[in-house]
């Protein structure tokens, strides 16, 4: 399975505009740019949209450890704060936490915590993510 993504760019760093699509035409055409990835213009800008990827990803590898474990989500709700940091004469990930909100019916703790735990391995972002940046996760289960 491949899936695709394009971006355009025209003019320099700082004055210089974008914008992204994909495959799907979800995004048609975005705009990025400096603002949207260093201020607070308007725009996406990638470290959102790996969060969002991030956040989408481990929610639905985390559906299907607790369909594994019996259990089935009423609700579930992630947030993913992607940290962009400076690295030398660049910039770099170094970390990516999970928040995580959850309301399951009739939820054993320790089965939803084995299950979050192997989400957050065990999903392809999060492979992505391995051995370069920080991945910390925070799960709440409503009640």
């Amino acid at each position: 399975m491949q899936k695709t993504a394009s971006a355009k760019w025209s003019g320099g760093i700082k004055d210089g505009k974008g914008s992204i699509s994909t495959q799907t035409g979800v995004l048609k055409d975005a705009p990025y740019g400096f603002a949207s990835r260093f201020e607070s213009g308007p725009g996406t800008n990638p470290e959102e949209l790996i969060g969002a990827a991030h956040a989408g990803c481990f929610t639905m590898a985390l559906s299907l450890q607790l369909e594994q474990a019996g259990m089935k989500a009423e609700s579930m709700e992630t947030k993913s704060t992607v940290t962009l940091e400076k690295d030398g004469d660049g910039f770099s990930i170094t970390a990516c936490h999970l928040d995580l909100k959850a309301k399951i019916p009739g939820a054993d703790k320790a089965a939803f915590d084995k299950a979050t735990a192997a989400a957050k391995e065990g999903c392809p972002v999060s492979k992505l993510f391995a051995g370069n940046a920080k991945i910390t996760l925070n799960a709440e289960l409503e009640s």
